[in-house]
């Protein structure tokens, strides 16, 4: 009788992030390292950060439960920012799609070209709080403001997105309608334009949820809307109806994009 071979059983393993494994160590080590430099120099005081925990409890206690009795008022501020997110939409995604031909590669001539991603980059550059202060300061408290906010902010996403859809576009159309002799704008209407609505729409519609969030942050800042209504709250230590415009903003910010997810999917 001959002895039975024994089975050797094939065991799979995760491969390592870096195969090197001198090259692994030393960038745990590194980052270990550097986490360690960062807590150490950054200006962190400790004995505040255990007191603004006493402060948080306090906070929290006063906020429960949510009080929803100056619901007028609440209203009033969501509308606000309704009003706002859809203005600052409709104004942003019309000056989008001039800048995002302008910042096309395959339709606009180099300078106008760079113009344009100027123009882009200078929009995305700044958070939208920064700006808000920005036209706060320049045209006073009140949605004006948080309404020129949002537009920089539409134009920043909206136009580099569009930009790039144009740039993916199939251009043997473009070129048969201006070996047929066709105008510009004809060729732009119908051989660019039919390529890009579909995205242009979903840009739109997820830029008006976009919107919808952003109004409440740049209200803290003075720019109106149910942003300004939440700080106003806080800075008179009302907790409780603090709480329930956070739950309304939460509520309201759950619902669009709800509302908008099925319009994307159905486009």
């Amino acid at each position: 009788m001959t002895a039975k071979t024994p089975v050797v059983r094939d065991t799979w393993r995760r491969p390592p992030f870096i195969a090197n494994p001198v090259l692994r160590w030393s960038v745990y080590i590194g980052v270990a390292v550097y986490v360690i430099w960062i807590m150490a120099t950054l200006p962190i005081d400790w004995n505040r950060v255990s007191e603004g925990l006493t402060r948080a409890a306090r906070i929290f206690n006063g906020a429960f439960p949510p009080s929803f009795e100056r619901s007028g008022l609440l209203i009033d501020g969501f509308l606000e920012s309704l009003k706002i997110a859809i203005l600052a939409t409709a104004a942003g995604v019309i000056l989008s799609i001039p800048i995002a031909f302008m910042a096309a590669r395959n339709v606009a001539p180099l300078p106008v070209f760079y113009l344009g991603r100027a123009l882009i980059i200078i929009a995305r550059s700044f958070h939208p709080v920064i700006v808000a202060i920005i036209f706060v300061k320049a045209v006073g408290f009140g949605p004006f403001a948080g309404v020129l906010t949002l537009i920089v902010y539409s134009i920043g996403f909206v136009a580099k997105m569009l930009a790039e859809r144009i740039e993916e576009i199939d251009f043997g159309q473009v070129e048969a309608m201006r070996a047929a002799g066709a105008p510009y704008f004809s060729t732009l209407s119908y051989a660019i334009f039919p390529q890009i609505m579909p995205r242009q729409i979903g840009l739109t519609i997820y830029q008006l949820d976009s919107n919808l969030r952003a109004s409440a942050v740049v209200g803290i800042v003075g720019a109106g809307g149910i942003g300004s209504t939440l700080a106003n709250a806080f800075g008179r230590y009302d907790y409780d109806f603090a709480l329930a415009i956070t739950i309304v903003i939460v509520g309201a910010i759950l619902i669009s994009e709800a509302v908008s997810g099925q319009i994307r999917k159905r486009l």
